[in-house]
Protein backbone atom coordinates (compact mmCIF):
# COMPACT_ATOMS: atom_id res chain seq x y z
CA UNK A 1 0.00 0.00 0.00
CA UNK A 2 2.34 2.41 1.16
CA UNK A 3 4.47 1.79 -2.32
CA UNK A 4 1.39 3.03 -4.05
CA UNK A 5 0.46 6.16 -2.71
CA UNK A 6 4.56 6.62 -3.09
CA UNK A 7 3.62 5.87 -6.65
CA UNK A 8 0.95 8.12 -7.13
CA UNK A 9 2.27 11.00 -5.25
CA UNK A 10 5.41 11.18 -7.66
CA UNK A 11 2.50 10.90 -10.83
CA UNK A 12 1.28 14.20 -9.04
CA UNK A 13 4.59 15.57 -9.11
CA UNK A 14 5.72 15.06 -11.80
CA UNK A 15 2.39 17.24 -13.76
CA UNK A 16 3.75 21.49 -14.11
CA UNK A 17 0.36 21.55 -13.06
CA UNK A 18 0.89 20.74 -9.22
CA UNK A 19 3.54 23.62 -8.87
CA UNK A 20 1.59 25.85 -10.64
CA UNK A 21 -1.12 25.45 -8.24
CA UNK A 22 0.94 25.33 -5.04
CA UNK A 23 2.57 28.89 -6.35
CA UNK A 24 -0.63 30.06 -7.25
CA UNK A 25 -1.23 29.38 -3.31
CA UNK A 26 1.79 31.02 -1.99
CA UNK A 27 1.35 34.25 -4.11
CA UNK A 28 -2.34 34.31 -2.51
CA UNK A 29 -1.19 34.41 0.73
CA UNK A 30 1.64 36.58 -0.06
CA UNK A 31 -0.14 39.03 -2.22
CA UNK A 32 -2.95 39.53 0.62
CA UNK A 33 -0.42 40.21 3.16
CA UNK A 34 0.99 43.16 0.73
CA UNK A 35 -2.59 44.12 0.15
CA UNK A 36 -3.49 43.78 3.93
CA UNK A 37 -0.40 45.79 4.75
CA UNK A 38 -0.98 48.51 2.39
CA UNK A 39 -5.14 49.37 2.72
CA UNK A 40 -6.47 46.89 5.53
CA UNK A 41 -4.56 48.43 8.81
CA UNK A 42 -6.65 50.60 10.58
CA UNK A 43 -6.38 52.55 14.15
CA UNK A 44 -8.47 51.18 16.42
CA UNK A 45 -11.65 52.61 17.55
CA UNK A 46 -11.46 54.96 20.74
CA UNK A 47 -15.22 54.28 20.86
CA UNK A 48 -15.18 50.72 20.69
CA UNK A 49 -16.73 50.24 24.00
CA UNK A 50 -19.97 52.12 22.99
CA UNK A 51 -20.18 50.29 19.74
CA UNK A 52 -20.44 47.21 21.16
CA UNK A 53 -22.82 48.14 23.39
CA UNK A 54 -25.18 49.74 20.96
CA UNK A 55 -24.67 46.67 18.97
CA UNK A 56 -25.98 44.67 22.13
CA UNK A 57 -28.87 46.61 22.57
CA UNK A 58 -29.86 46.94 18.75
CA UNK A 59 -29.68 42.70 18.70
CA UNK A 60 -32.20 42.96 21.73
CA UNK A 61 -34.51 45.60 19.88
CA UNK A 62 -34.24 43.30 16.85
CA UNK A 63 -35.50 39.75 18.60
CA UNK A 64 -38.30 41.52 20.21
CA UNK A 65 -41.19 39.61 18.99
CA UNK A 66 -39.05 37.26 16.27
CA UNK A 67 -39.91 33.38 17.25
CA UNK A 68 -36.30 32.17 15.59
CA UNK A 69 -34.53 30.21 18.10
CA UNK A 70 -31.28 29.87 15.39
CA UNK A 71 -31.18 33.74 15.50
CA UNK A 72 -32.14 34.08 19.21
CA UNK A 73 -28.58 31.38 19.93
CA UNK A 74 -26.11 33.69 17.69
CA UNK A 75 -27.48 36.89 19.45
CA UNK A 76 -27.32 35.14 23.01
CA UNK A 77 -23.53 34.12 21.98
CA UNK A 78 -22.72 37.71 20.14
CA UNK A 79 -23.92 39.79 23.33
CA UNK A 80 -21.75 37.61 26.05
CA UNK A 81 -18.69 38.09 24.12
CA UNK A 82 -19.10 41.55 23.16
CA UNK A 83 -19.75 42.09 27.28
CA UNK A 84 -17.02 39.95 27.69
CA UNK A 85 -14.74 42.13 25.70
CA UNK A 86 -16.47 45.98 27.64
CA UNK A 87 -15.65 44.27 30.89
CA UNK A 88 -11.78 42.96 30.23
CA UNK A 89 -11.15 45.71 27.88
CA UNK A 90 -10.46 43.32 25.29
CA UNK A 91 -11.02 45.17 21.66
CA UNK A 92 -11.88 43.21 18.37
CA UNK A 93 -9.63 45.94 16.37
CA UNK A 94 -6.38 45.41 18.84
CA UNK A 95 -2.92 45.34 17.22
CA UNK A 96 -2.67 43.51 13.93
CA UNK A 97 -0.22 40.35 14.12
CA UNK A 98 0.62 37.37 12.50
CA UNK A 99 -2.19 35.22 14.11
CA UNK A 100 -4.27 37.46 12.90
CA UNK A 101 -3.56 37.73 9.02
CA UNK A 102 -3.25 33.73 9.84
CA UNK A 103 -6.88 34.25 10.35
CA UNK A 104 -7.85 36.33 7.66
CA UNK A 105 -5.64 34.00 4.72
CA UNK A 106 -8.39 30.86 6.02
CA UNK A 107 -10.58 32.76 2.93
CA UNK A 108 -8.30 31.35 0.50
CA UNK A 109 -9.28 27.58 1.40
CA UNK A 110 -11.74 27.78 -1.16
CA UNK A 111 -8.54 28.12 -4.06
CA UNK A 112 -7.22 25.64 -2.22
CA UNK A 113 -10.54 23.35 -2.44
CA UNK A 114 -10.41 23.59 -6.24
CA UNK A 115 -7.18 22.60 -6.29
CA UNK A 116 -8.17 19.35 -4.55
CA UNK A 117 -11.05 18.81 -6.30
CA UNK A 118 -8.75 18.78 -9.67
CA UNK A 119 -6.89 16.42 -8.51
CA UNK A 120 -9.30 14.40 -6.66
CA UNK A 121 -11.16 14.50 -10.17
CA UNK A 122 -8.13 13.49 -12.27
CA UNK A 123 -6.93 10.63 -10.23
CA UNK A 124 -8.83 8.02 -11.68
CA UNK A 125 -10.53 9.35 -14.72
CA UNK A 126 -6.98 9.97 -16.26
CA UNK A 127 -6.03 6.54 -15.90
CA UNK A 128 -8.79 5.30 -18.52
CA UNK A 129 -8.18 8.73 -20.51
CA UNK A 130 -4.83 7.74 -21.14
CA UNK A 131 -5.24 4.17 -21.28
CA UNK A 132 -2.90 3.46 -18.35
CA UNK A 133 -5.74 1.64 -15.87
CA UNK A 134 -5.11 -1.69 -17.70
CA UNK A 135 -1.73 -1.29 -16.66
CA UNK A 136 -2.53 -1.03 -13.23
CA UNK A 137 -5.56 -3.65 -13.02
CA UNK A 138 -2.99 -6.45 -14.26
CA UNK A 139 -0.57 -5.68 -11.69
CA UNK A 140 -0.70 -8.56 -8.58
CA UNK A 141 -2.95 -5.96 -6.66
CA UNK A 142 -6.72 -5.63 -5.58
CA UNK A 143 -8.60 -2.76 -7.61
CA UNK A 144 -9.45 -1.94 -4.02
CA UNK A 145 -6.02 -1.50 -2.75
CA UNK A 146 -5.42 0.58 -6.22
CA UNK A 147 -8.49 2.71 -5.63
CA UNK A 148 -7.27 3.31 -1.85
CA UNK A 149 -4.08 4.11 -2.44
CA UNK A 150 -5.48 7.11 -4.86
CA UNK A 151 -8.12 7.95 -2.51
CA UNK A 152 -5.09 8.27 0.65
CA UNK A 153 -2.73 10.33 -2.01
CA UNK A 154 -5.80 12.70 -2.66
CA UNK A 155 -6.06 13.67 1.20
CA UNK A 156 -2.51 13.66 1.47
CA UNK A 157 -2.14 16.09 -1.04
CA UNK A 158 -5.26 18.40 0.60
CA UNK A 159 -3.00 18.14 4.00
CA UNK A 160 0.10 19.03 2.58
CA UNK A 161 -1.91 22.62 0.56
CA UNK A 162 -3.29 23.20 3.72
CA UNK A 163 0.03 23.13 5.69
CA UNK A 164 1.66 25.53 2.79
CA UNK A 165 -1.58 28.08 3.22
CA UNK A 166 -0.90 27.83 6.81
CA UNK A 167 2.90 28.26 7.30
CA UNK A 168 2.87 30.53 4.29
CA UNK A 169 0.33 32.89 6.15
CA UNK A 170 2.11 33.21 8.71
CA UNK A 171 5.69 33.76 7.69
CA UNK A 172 4.16 36.40 5.56
CA UNK A 173 2.82 37.21 8.76
CA UNK A 174 5.47 38.03 10.72
CA UNK A 175 7.51 39.12 8.07
CA UNK A 176 4.72 42.15 7.22
CA UNK A 177 2.89 42.66 10.87
CA UNK A 178 5.38 40.65 13.26
CA UNK A 179 4.28 38.37 16.53
CA UNK A 180 2.18 40.94 18.42
CA UNK A 181 2.47 40.91 21.82
CA UNK A 182 0.91 37.69 22.63
CA UNK A 183 -2.20 39.27 24.09
CA UNK A 184 -4.26 38.18 21.75
CA UNK A 185 -7.17 35.58 22.51
CA UNK A 186 -9.69 33.62 20.93
CA UNK A 187 -13.20 34.11 22.82
CA UNK A 188 -15.32 30.78 22.73
CA UNK A 189 -18.75 30.62 24.33
CA UNK A 190 -20.05 27.46 25.69
CA UNK A 191 -23.15 26.86 27.85
CA UNK A 192 -23.56 30.68 28.44
CA UNK A 193 -19.94 31.42 29.34
CA UNK A 194 -16.93 32.97 27.75
CA UNK A 195 -13.92 31.75 27.89
CA UNK A 196 -10.02 33.01 27.12
CA UNK A 197 -8.53 30.60 24.47
CA UNK A 198 -5.19 30.59 23.03
CA UNK A 199 -5.63 31.93 19.50
CA UNK A 200 -3.13 29.50 17.88
CA UNK A 201 -4.74 27.05 18.85
CA UNK A 202 -8.30 27.98 17.51
CA UNK A 203 -6.47 28.98 14.53
CA UNK A 204 -4.98 25.52 13.53
CA UNK A 205 -8.24 23.69 14.72
CA UNK A 206 -10.41 26.16 12.27
CA UNK A 207 -8.62 25.54 9.83
CA UNK A 208 -8.79 21.73 9.86
CA UNK A 209 -12.82 22.57 10.44
CA UNK A 210 -12.90 25.05 7.17
CA UNK A 211 -11.15 21.84 5.38
CA UNK A 212 -14.31 19.65 6.23
CA UNK A 213 -16.04 20.93 3.22
CA UNK A 214 -13.26 20.54 0.95
CA UNK A 215 -12.70 16.81 2.29
CA UNK A 216 -16.35 16.33 1.15
CA UNK A 217 -15.77 17.99 -1.96
CA UNK A 218 -12.90 16.09 -3.06
CA UNK A 219 -14.29 12.85 -1.85
CA UNK A 220 -17.57 13.78 -3.79
CA UNK A 221 -15.17 14.31 -7.10
CA UNK A 222 -13.45 11.06 -6.60
CA UNK A 223 -16.19 9.31 -6.56
CA UNK A 224 -17.76 10.99 -9.79
CA UNK A 225 -14.31 10.25 -11.08
CA UNK A 226 -14.50 6.45 -10.34
CA UNK A 227 -18.03 5.95 -11.36
CA UNK A 228 -18.28 7.99 -14.86
CA UNK A 229 -14.39 8.00 -15.47
CA UNK A 230 -14.99 11.53 -16.57
CA UNK A 231 -12.17 14.13 -14.71
CA UNK A 232 -14.26 17.34 -16.67
CA UNK A 233 -17.45 16.31 -15.34
CA UNK A 234 -16.37 15.67 -11.62
CA UNK A 235 -14.73 18.62 -11.71
CA UNK A 236 -17.35 20.95 -13.07
CA UNK A 237 -20.27 19.14 -10.54
CA UNK A 238 -17.86 19.71 -7.70
CA UNK A 239 -16.73 23.32 -8.43
CA UNK A 240 -20.71 24.25 -8.72
CA UNK A 241 -21.50 22.61 -5.78
CA UNK A 242 -18.69 24.25 -3.48
CA UNK A 243 -19.61 27.61 -5.04
CA UNK A 244 -23.58 27.66 -4.93
CA UNK A 245 -24.14 24.33 -2.24
CA UNK A 246 -24.00 26.83 0.82
CA UNK A 247 -25.84 29.67 -1.08
CA UNK A 248 -29.11 28.01 -1.97
CA UNK A 249 -28.82 25.49 2.10
CA UNK A 250 -28.61 28.88 3.61
CA UNK A 251 -31.81 30.19 1.94
CA UNK A 252 -33.88 27.30 2.00
CA UNK A 253 -32.80 26.79 5.94
CA UNK A 254 -35.17 29.99 6.52
CA UNK A 255 -38.42 27.61 5.99
CA UNK A 256 -37.38 24.15 5.69
CA UNK A 257 -36.37 21.81 8.58
CA UNK A 258 -35.55 19.23 6.02
CA UNK A 259 -32.55 21.19 5.04
CA UNK A 260 -30.85 19.98 8.26
CA UNK A 261 -30.21 16.38 5.96
CA UNK A 262 -28.79 17.89 3.09
CA UNK A 263 -24.31 17.88 3.28
CA UNK A 264 -23.69 21.19 2.43
CA UNK A 265 -25.74 22.07 6.25
CA UNK A 266 -23.32 20.02 7.99
CA UNK A 267 -20.01 20.66 6.25
CA UNK A 268 -19.52 23.87 8.39
CA UNK A 269 -18.78 22.42 11.76
CA UNK A 270 -17.65 25.98 13.35
CA UNK A 271 -21.36 26.67 13.46
CA UNK A 272 -21.09 24.34 16.61
CA UNK A 273 -18.11 26.60 17.99
CA UNK A 274 -18.12 30.26 17.05
CA UNK A 275 -21.93 30.73 15.61
CA UNK A 276 -25.02 29.06 15.79
CA UNK A 277 -26.56 26.07 13.99
CA UNK A 278 -27.82 26.26 10.63
CA UNK A 279 -31.50 24.84 12.02
CA UNK A 280 -31.79 25.13 15.82
CA UNK A 281 -32.48 21.56 16.52
CA UNK A 282 -29.07 20.64 14.90
CA UNK A 283 -26.19 19.04 17.22
CA UNK A 284 -22.70 18.12 16.46
CA UNK A 285 -23.20 15.00 16.75
CA UNK A 286 -26.40 15.14 14.56
CA UNK A 287 -23.65 17.02 11.51
CA UNK A 288 -20.71 14.12 12.15
CA UNK A 289 -23.17 11.24 11.16
CA UNK A 290 -24.93 12.59 8.78
CA UNK A 291 -21.35 13.41 7.17
CA UNK A 292 -20.11 10.17 8.05
CA UNK A 293 -23.29 9.21 5.98
CA UNK A 294 -22.54 10.93 2.42
CA UNK A 295 -19.16 9.73 3.18
CA UNK A 296 -20.21 6.43 3.14
CA UNK A 297 -22.74 6.16 -0.03
CA UNK A 298 -19.83 8.17 -1.66
CA UNK A 299 -16.94 5.68 -1.14
CA UNK A 300 -19.75 2.64 -1.43
CA UNK A 301 -20.15 4.47 -5.25
CA UNK A 302 -16.57 4.80 -5.68
CA UNK A 303 -14.97 1.30 -4.98
CA UNK A 304 -18.43 -0.58 -6.18
CA UNK A 305 -18.72 0.79 -9.60
CA UNK A 306 -15.02 0.41 -9.58
CA UNK A 307 -13.87 -3.05 -8.76
CA UNK A 308 -16.61 -4.46 -10.63
CA UNK A 309 -16.46 -2.43 -13.80
CA UNK A 310 -15.06 -4.11 -16.77
CA UNK A 311 -12.15 -2.39 -17.49
CA UNK A 312 -12.25 -3.41 -21.37
CA UNK A 313 -15.44 -1.63 -21.27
Amino acid sequence: MFNLIVNEWIKIFNRKGTYVMIGILLLSAIGLGVLTKTIGETDQNPDWKKELMQENKDMKEQLKGVNNPALEKSYERSTAINEYRIKHDLPEDGDYSALSFISDASSTIPLLGLFVITVAAGIVANEFNWGTVKLLVIRPISRFKILLAKYFTVLLFALALLFILFASAGITGLALFGAGDGSQVHLAYADGTVEEKSLLLHLAGSYLLNSISLLMMATMAFMISAVFRNSSLAVGISIFLLAMGGTVTNLLATKFDWVKYILFANTDLTQYFDGSPLVSDMTLGFSIVVLAVYFIVFHVLAFGVFTKRDIAS
